[in-house]
């Protein structure tokens, strides 16, 4: 058996996270760049919100900016509508 890397987590939990935001309407997209984090793309009227996913302790988390409040964790079932709410 082999156990995942993180980048293979990562990807996971971005894509994981695309299907719920797209299910619950947004348009968004799973950007891979080849000198960058990887990151789900959320379309919005003000622009894009770039959401990334990383290790914060022993946890993944998804951030959406610099502030207190903009982040959540990827395996919350709830993150998404966290997310869909910063877009307001």
């Amino acid at each position: 058996m082999t156990t995942q890397t993180n980048s293979e987590q990562q990807y996971l939990h971005l894509v994981r996270l695309a299907w719920d935001l797209r299910w619950a309407g947004s348009t968004v997209s799973v950007e891979l760049p080849c000198d960058g984090e990887p990151f789900v793309q959320v379309a919005r009227a003000v622009g894009p919100l770039r959401v990334r996913a990383s290790v914060r302790g022993q946890h993944w988390v998804f951030t959406w900016g610099r502030g207190r409040n903009q982040w959540a964790y990827a395996l919350d079932a709830d993150a998404a509508r966290q997310i869909r709410a910063a877009l307001r």
